[in-house]
């Protein structure tokens, strides 16, 4: 029997022929039937559609920012578009976060106390104890999961930093990356901070690389970008359809980065200094209304050195690391005023309810007294920059080859008008942010000051009552666990309203602290934001010293009235406990870098071919221990360059490379302190096997290491390297073939592809 051949517009009509019959059916014959039974149609299936009037939601958050940084705020540094987002809404001055970036994200996200999310520290250092693990539980779902199943699209640009580390792999589990939170799209790093110019990027789940011939890239603009594209797509394809979008800048975390034109703006703007500075942000914000006149204004610190009693030198390289970060943080507010813009074109922005969180928490003294010209530098237990190198590269602030973080004493001042800074969850100046909310039509008094008492954890309620959408009791199955925060929805028309926020407890690597109705008591903290102590030195917080505020009046926290009047410190500390106890912040104590391990219980690395983009929780573990490095590979040309092994990159990190033929092994221990041994003699084509053995002392002895190369089996160079790497940059990957981020030596430009063939890469740790 012959077969009839359809072609493919044949095959259409059939179908549409079909389609007719079947339409016809429906319309005039009997229900079709399965299995014997009369089915009728039911429909098709509907997802999950947003409540009438819902309005679009867009979340941003800035890093590093005290109070006193932004112009919106009384601060330095102009602000156009937060001061636009602030007249159009409203400014929030007695808004708090929780003194960290992760359990300050955990809590916006979910809408929960850090602790009770487990997230009571930073991810890097998680303990086992419940309220510190720093894995998010199923029973906290996010905004982004809420809203997702309420008839939203959700994305998230930038700063993550909520995933535990040993989940940051190319074997995951991703459940708790951004994508497994509830953003259908997710954009940005994952984690504490990115270079501007060379951040490790990931789409999803994948690792992307930025675009290699763009002379002008930079992260800031790249997110801004990314969001308004998506914006536009979303808005274009379902223009009924509510959007959440949550953009986390790394501006002005580490490093301060911003393009040349920016940073010429910023050229001696803060030759004043810390001291004079901080008193004039002072006196602006009581002009400004951002705090009450009759404020005091609590003195400099003797952990900060006055301004007048630094060397022109030293003034010099401070004023330049300042004006990166003024430069940086106004960059970024100009790359939010063109999503606005682009809102506004779309005819979105009536409906978009935006939320601008300036900082995370305090502005970080983490810089120390003098500030780095790599943040790798304090992370490491380095010292100061040595004043003629600063000078020497003092032009290359803000830029590529640094990665700059600025004095305490600018922190000091950006928290005008607190004490303390980053880390401080005792005090304002490490908790206290700047807020603004702006949604056309809903406030009344547009531009005035809110001072309701909220929290970080507020956000989220508010989200969903501005949604008209109510906490899921269950989510995925889960039960929920209730929610902490208390919606700031009620200041919206009644400016005056009295706060509905009566008591938040705070602790932050054991600095603590109790809000109750006006007063708080704080423990002092223990050591600077920069100095390097035991980890596992914990203070009993019951002997701690505790001061006492009353904030209804003393909005600065400048007068300690814990002598004055003991009782009511007393009621306080045992309020403390009692909401610790409630919260999961017992039993307070101390942390370190002892947690899970992706690599936990390997010393024998292999790699057969060219890998990539392997994070360096997921690289062999070098720190702090001796290792070999065994590699065999054929080269097919003369005097052949190219990494065959390289972890980490400019600001810190190790390579085996070879340069016109010479192997060569390089050992940063974060600039100027760069150590290589190298062979004399080029390679010829063929196959070569290359050791490194790199023998630790054990101890911080000089030479710390000493470093021997063999060449086929023949002892090729030997040299010492006198200062060991702490901590390896956690934003530079780990790669076999290629350095293809920024480069650990100055021998070649990443990616620096190796040029012949790799049979085999083995690392063994000791």
């Amino acid at each position: 029997m012959a077969i009839r051949q359809f072609g493919p517009l044949a095959c259409m009509w059939i179908v549409l022929a079909a389609s007719g019959a079947a339409s016809a059916q429906s319309a005039g014959s009997a229900p079709a039937t399965r299995n014997g039974t009369s089915q009728a149609a039911s429909g098709w299936p509907q997802g999950p559609q947003a409540p009438a009037g819902a309005p679009n939601v867009l979340v941003i958050m800035t890093d590093d920012v005290g109070f006193g940084a932004s112009g919106t705020f009384g601060g330095p540094v102009p602000t156009p578009t937060l001061d636009m987002l602030a007249n159009a809404g409203a400014r929030y001055n007695n808004f708090n976060t929780t003194a960290i970036c992760s359990p300050t994200r955990a809590s916006l996200l979910t809408g929960r106390y850090p602790h009770n999310v487990n997230m009571g520290v930073l991810t890097d250092f998680p303990t086992p104890f419940p309220g510190y693990t720093g894995v998010l539980p199923k029973s906290a779902a996010t905004v982004a999961q809420i809203l997702k199943g309420n008839g939203y699209n959700t994305a998230m640009f930038g700063k993550a930093h909520i995933t535990p580390p040993w989940e940051l792999t190319p074997a995951g589990p991703f459940d708790r990356w951004p994508t497994g939170l509830g953003f259908e799209y997710y954009y940005g790093f994952l984690n504490g901070d990115a270079n501007q110019w060379h951040p490790r990027l990931f789409e999803n789940t994948s690792p992307i690389d930025i675009p290699a011939n763009d002379p002008d890239y930079i992260l800031d603009k790249d997110l801004a970008n990314r969001a308004i594209s998506w914006i536009e797509r979303q808005h274009a394809v379902a223009p009924a359809k509510p959007f959440f979008a949550y953009l986390a800048s790394g501006t002005a975390h580490a490093p301060n980065s911003a393009p040349a034109d920016w940073m010429a703006k910023f050229r001696g703007k803060f030759s004043m200094g810390w001291d004079r500075l901080r008193r004039e942000t002072f006196l602006r914000q009581k002009k400004m209304g951002i705090i009450p006149a009759g404020t005091d204004l609590p003195p400099r610190g003797s952990e900060i050195p006055a301004w007048d009693s630094l060397s022109s030198e030293r003034k010099r390289v401070a004023e330049r690391l300042m004006e990166a970060y003024g430069a940086q943080l106004a960059y970024f507010d100009a790359q939010v005023g063109r999503i606005v813009a682009a809102l506004r074109e779309s005819g979105q922005l009536d409906n978009t309810m935006i939320i601008f969180i300036q900082g995370d928490n305090g502005s970080s003294g983490e810089g120390g007294t003098e500030g780095h010209l790599a943040e790798q530098s304090w992370i490491n237990g380095n010292p100061p920059d040595d004043i003629g190198y600063a000078l020497q590269h003092i032009d290359e602030i803000g830029g590529p080859k640094t990665y700059n973080i600025y004095p305490a004493g600018w922190a000091w001042a950006m928290n005008t008008p607190f004490q303390w800074y980053k880390q401080a969850a005792s005090h304002f100046g490490g908790t206290r942010n700047g807020l603004v909310i702006s949604w056309p039509g809903h406030f009344t008094s547009n531009g005035k000051v809110r001072s309701q008492f909220s929290h970080v954890s507020d956000i989220v309620p508010t989200i969903l009552e501005a949604a008209g959408v109510s906490a899921p009791k269950t989510v995925e199955g889960v039960d929920q666990q209730p929610m902490d925060g208390i919606s700031l929805k009620y200041t919206f028309n009644n400016p005056m309203a009295p706060s509905n926020r009566h008591t938040q407890a705070f602790e932050m690597v054991q600095n603590a602290a109790i809000y109750q109705d006006g007063w708080v008591a704080a423990t002092r903290p223990l050591y600077m934001p920069w100095q390097m102590k035991d980890p596992q030195k914990t203070a009993d917080i019951k002997g701690r010293q505790w001061e006492l505020y009353n904030v209804a009046r003393d909005f600065s926290e400048a007068h300690d009235l814990a002598r004055d009047q003991p009782a009511k410190l007393k009621a306080l500390q045992d309020m403390f406990l009692k909401e610790a106890a409630a919260n999961h912040i017992l039993p307070i104590h101390a942390h370190s870098f002892n947690r899970p391990r992706a690599t936990a219980g390997r010393t024998d690395f292999v790699y057969r071919s060219n890998v990539d983009n392997i994070p360096a929780e997921a690289a062999p573990p070098v720190l702090n221990r001796s290792f070999t490095i065994d590699a065999t590979f054929t080269v097919t040309q003369e005097n052949p360059s190219g990494v065959i092994v390289a972890a980490g990159g400019r600001f810190g990190g190790y390579s085996l490379h070879l340069k016109a033929g010479k192997v060569i092994f390089s050992y940063n221990a974060v600039p100027p302190h760069r150590f290589s041994v190298q062979a004399n003699n080029g390679l010829s084509a063929g196959v070569h096997k290359v050791s490194v053995n790199f023998a630790h002392a054990g101890d911080d002895v000089t030479p710390a290491a000493v470093v021997t190369l063999k060449v086929d089996d023949q002892d090729a160079a030997t040299g010492q390297v006198s200062r060991l790497l702490k901590a390896m940059p956690l934003d530079e990957p780990f790669g076999v073939g290629t350095d293809n981020q920024t480069p650990v030596s100055d021998d070649y430009q990443s990616p620096a592809l190796f040029e012949g063939q790799i049979q085999e890469v083995r690392i063994t740790t000791k």
